[in-house]
């Protein structure tokens, strides 16, 4: 009898707070099986919505196409093509469906499409001039039903591997919405994993601590601390977790739909993964502890928001800062609730306390550049200036810079501090009125190198950045090369071959520009991740002997132009 009142209380304790969760947040009414599967192949997806990717939501699903390219992709409901978007990176070749109930079905990585709309693509490439591109057809031209072939998957842009990224959008306002709340045939019977809970001491910054980690064990259903309950020194806390949620008869690591965290059974604070914008998606720097997984740490995913993060995923009890407060020495129950989006539930809980209490008073060490979140925050120091819009940053950090006015370098060393908006940054320069459009700025932080032309005010030079680390000026006169890839050279016959091929390379690494002129008309290069540059022979070159001049251009303007002569 015992055991079965454990079980009934178990059963209870894990299941029954899911509505209470789902009333938290704003009521969907999403339709449901109103869009049918994407993929021309079984059902199953490796990826979902709202997992953690560097600076970015992951915004959709990542649907299977056993790990092959050319699989077919249908349309999920009747509407009509209204953008077709080519780019080296991000989507790659992606198409986008509006719907007659207000929502919006987006398509990426794909290879060739529907014929009459590759047909349409590509005569709009060559009226346009340009290989990237984004074009809205009217209503009235690419109608397509549901189950209609669209195009072919893929693995362009940016794509580790073939799949489909499929979403869904509100058309009106472009948020994308959690694909798993429309009633696809994802079988989900399988509570998120909960790996770990770290702690945070509230009155100081999240950048300018160490949180302390706890690893956890489940004990009959629940996840508790391994070492037992957690004993506190500070009165104002918050946690974060590590947490993967996992689909009936797969193994991927997927996201979480949503977690919240309650004190003595009263919610706190909690998010959900659903209605984000791309505009809004880099706001995952402040949804993790940043500092931790900049220096080689896990995904530790903040269950209270950060003072800069004033809008998005969280929800607050009495639209507070969903900080806990702690005004006594008695203990404290902490109930965590980690949902996925069938919102199967796992729960942490323990005991918290602050023994021997006493108000803490606790102040930040400021001084004149202790920047500020919801702040309009400023540098300005010999030759370097930069500011921060009053919505760069999320928490409060003391800035440290170096420089070396030389060498024109400066660097802000909290590169464990991310940034939500561009900023400009700015150096003095002393160079010729001459040189001005020569002068690049190149960025480095953690091994990663980025490089941006600077625009010359009043002998200052100026770049937007979004990432802090070291900053230097430097003069590019260094032009492009460019070399042939293949069989392809100067004289030849192209015979059976149906490509031609080029690798640009710079040592800015950024080719701003590169231009095909086949017999001086433009000719339809592609340039796929941003590695080779390649003509696929098509109607603009006829059989007979042709000049083609390839132009390549950088940062800096420095061109390099080449001439072949072939025949096809």
């Amino acid at each position: 009898m015992f055991k079965q009142l454990l079980a009934y209380l178990v059963c209870f304790y894990c299941f029954c707070p899911a509505l209470s969760f789902a009333q938290l947040f704003k009521s969907k009414n999403y339709p449901q099986n109103y869009f049918s599967w994407p993929v021309g192949t079984k059902v199953g997806i490796v990826a979902n919505f709202g997992e953690l990717r560097p600076n970015h939501y992951h915004m959709g699903l990542d649907c299977r196409t056993d790990g092959q390219v050319n699989v077919p992709i249908l349309a999920a409901a009747d509407g009509y093509i209204a953008k077709i978007h080519v780019d080296a990176t991000g989507f790659g070749r992606c198409l986008y469906i509006n719907h007659p109930n207000g929502l919006t079905t987006v398509y990426a990585h794909l290879n060739k499409m529907a014929p009459n709309i590759e047909a349409y693509l590509n005569e709009q490439q060559y009226k346009q001039k340009k290989w990237k591109i984004d074009v809205e057809p009217s209503p009235s031209l690419l109608k397509v039903k549901k189950g209609d072939f669209i195009a072919y998957s893929g693995n362009t842009g940016g794509s580790q591997g073939p799949h489909l990224h499929f979403e869904i959008r509100d058309t009106k306002t472009d948020k994308v919405l959690n694909p798993l709340q429309f009633g696809f045939p994802i079988p989900d019977n399988i509570p998120p994993d909960v790996l770990r809970l770290s702690v945070y001491d509230r009155r100081k910054s999240t950048y300018e601590q160490v949180p302390k980690i706890y690893t956890l064990k489940k004990i009959n259903g629940v996840y508790k601390p391994l070492n037992g309950n957690i004993t506190i020194n500070f009165d104002k806390v918050s946690f974060a977790i590590t947490a993967y949620d996992r689909y009936t008869g797969s193994t991927n690591q997927n996201g979480i739909f949503g977690a919240a965290v309650y004190l003595d059974n009263k919610f706190v604070s909690g998010f959900e993964m659903d209605s984000i914008s791309y505009d809004e998606t880099r706001y995952l720097n402040a949804h993790i502890d940043y500092k931790t997984r900049e220096q080689g740490g896990p995904y530790l995913q903040h269950l209270s928001p950060l003072p800069g993060y004033t809008e998005g995923i969280y929800q607050t009890a009495n639209n507070k800062d969903g900080i806990i407060n702690l005004n006594d020495n008695n203990s404290h129950q902490i109930r965590i609730d980690v949902l996925d989006a069938n919102y199967n539930k796992s729960a942490i809980a323990f005991e918290l306390t602050k023994p021997n209490y006493t108000p803490n008073i606790y102040t930040e060490t400021s001084d004149k550049y202790y920047f500020k979140p919801l702040q309009i925050n400023v540098f300005d120091e010999g030759s370097f200036s930069f500011y921060l819009p009053e919505k760069a940053i999320y928490d409060s950090f003391h800035l440290k810079v170096t420089g070396n006015t030389t060498e024109k370098m400066f660097s802000m060393l909290n590169t464990f501090v991310p940034v939500q908006q561009y900023f400009p940054v700015r150096i003095k320069g002393d160079y010729p009125i001459t040189d001005s459009g020569k002068i690049i700025m190149k960025q480095w932080a953690n091994r990663k190198e980025k490089y941006k032309k600077a625009f010359c005010e009043k002998g200052w030079y100026r770049s937007d950045w979004r990432d802090f680390g070291t900053y230097q000026l430097i003069k590019d006169i260094t032009a492009p090369t460019l070399m042939p890839i293949g069989s392809f050279k100067d004289g030849c016959r192209l015979g059976a071959s149906r490509l031609i091929m080029f690798k640009a390379t710079d040592n800015t690494k950024v080719i701003a520009s590169f231009t095909g002129l086949l017999d001086g008309q433009w000719l339809l290069f592609s340039n796929d991740k941003e590695g080779a540059f390649v003509y696929e022979i098509d109607k603009y070159c006829p059989p007979g002997e042709h000049s083609l001049t390839i132009i390549v251009t950088d940062l800096a303007g420095n061109k390099t132009e080449k001439q072949f002569r072939f025949t096809r």
